[in-house]
């Protein structure tokens, strides 16, 4: 039972195959409007149409953009991002901005009167849109959406794809945080990845960020093909070297249908990878930054909002290509997925069409997994009342999978949390199994 990473994803809201693909990830971690008047053709719902029992009160709501253009595909990603086609040296910015405009108009009857919390740019790499262009998004947004005055607006960026003052276009346009795709300080590593930037223009990235934003996260990744866990040593020393408020650290792994996986690149073992990952915890420790998330570490009040309501079990709209989205009504919490494509997406948002590739209720024996699935990425767990709030279901919808938990020492006695111990976190694999139905 030895396991440094979660098959259940990696972060980002993108853990499970319904999140954005951001996180929700995805991702990752999406359009039918989900309650009112459907659309000509819309797409049917699927799951159980009875849903939990009623949602005493809607939780947190944030809202998901997906730009999906990227430089290049990396060879291990499988979110949904598409590279640049015919030499294009950027995206149809302005018919993808008029598609999210009808995407997120379309999509307001199901969010009437709520609040946004937080706002998110995923991708793809959303740095590719001009300043500009997230001045537009986000005046859109506005202009639409009630936000919360404080409201965290977090920016995707690759060091590849910036150039001098354009994070601070970005920042006086209304983005208040920077997710950075570091991934590595390492040249040959950033090759191997297929990434298009270099070590360099990583620490330039980070150095302008850091002088327009007080909030920032660096990504980086571990367990690379070739890399030791000295190796991995010097990389997370030159991100600490920056002192950042955010670290995000992923597990590479080989995912289905990508090129790493049809070609596998030859990687750490298990042992080497959970000797990077024990690596991390103290450096990071000693570097002032609390692992709070299965992998995400921050100093006190910088924590990331937006995927902090992913885990838990928050709403969330999500628009754009490929977006994914999860809503509480009085009759059910309905999951969404949007067109992938962007071609296909963009025309049938701007022809008043249906952008939704799918639609579900969850159904009562799902809610309880999905729910633990990412309160149990939190190393503080979460409120146990939180569970009937958040899912409409009584705690003892859960009690058996959670008295044997206990009993395996995966998750704490505290009957007013819950919350995975230690030995949890390393093996939330098997934590998580006992929920699942």
């Amino acid at each position: 039972m030895r396991s440094a990473r979660t098959r259940w994803g990696t972060g980002g809201g993108r853990c499970a195959p319904w999140y954005d693909g951001c996180a929700a990830s995805g991702s990752s971690r999406r359009r039918e409007r989900p309650h009112g008047p459907a659309r000509a053709g819309a797409c049917p719902v699927s799951g159980d149409p009875a849903g939990p029992a009623a949602v005493s009160s809607p939780p947190p709501l944030s809202l998901y953009v997906h730009l999906p253009w990227c430089l290049s595909k990396c060879p291990y990603c499988d979110f949904n991002s598409h590279a640049l086609r015919g030499g294009a040296a950027e995206p149809p910015e302005a018919r993808y901005l008029d598609a999210l405009q009808a995407d997120l108009e379309a999509a307001l009857p199901a969010i009437w009167g709520r609040t946004v919390s937080t706002v998110f740019i995923g991708g793809g790499t959303p740095s590719l849109f001009s300043p500009e262009g997230i001045d537009r998004l986000l005046t859109m947004i506005r202009t639409r959406v009630r936000t919360a005055p404080d409201a965290e607006v977090t920016m995707e960026a690759n060091p590849g794809t910036f150039e001098a003052q354009r994070f601070a276009a970005c920042a006086q346009a209304g983005v208040t945080r920077l997710s950075i795709g570091v991934q590595s300080f390492s040249d040959d590593a950033l090759r191997a990845l297929g990434r298009v930037h270099d070590a360099r223009q990583a620490r330039a990235a980070i150095e302008e960020a850091a002088r327009s934003f007080e909030r920032y996260n660096i990504d980086l990744m571990y367990a690379l093909p070739g890399q030791t866990p000295e190796a991995f040593g010097r990389d997370l020393a030159s991100a600490l070297a920056f002192a950042p408020p955010h670290l995000s650290l992923y597990h590479l792994t080989l995912e289905p249908g990508t090129p790493f996986a049809q070609h596998p690149p030859k990687l750490p073992d298990e042992d080497a990878a959970a000797d990077m990952l024990a690596l991390a915890e103290e450096m990071m420790g000693a570097h002032g930054l609390q692992r709070y998330e299965v992998s995400a570490w921050a100093r006190p009040r910088f924590r990331c909002l937006h995927n902090l309501n992913y885990w838990e079990f928050g709403d969330y709209l999500g628009i754009g290509a490929g977006a994914h989205g999860k809503l509480s009504f009085h009759d059910g919490i309905v999951r969404e997925a949007r067109l992938r494509q962007p071609e296909r997406y963009m025309q049938a948002a701007l022809a008043g069409g249906d952008v939704l590739a799918e639609r579900r209720t969850l159904t009562r024996e799902e809610i309880p997994f999905e729910f633990m699935l990412n309160a149990l990425r939190l190393t503080e767990g979460v409120p146990a009342a939180m569970f009937t709030e958040r899912t409409g279901l009584p705690l003892a919808a859960i009690e058996r999978e959670r008295a044997l938990a206990v009993e395996r020492g995966l998750l704490d006695r505290d009957r007013w949390r819950l919350r995975p111990t230690p030995l949890g976190m390393r093996f939330l694999n098997d934590l998580l199994e006992l929920f699942l139905k």
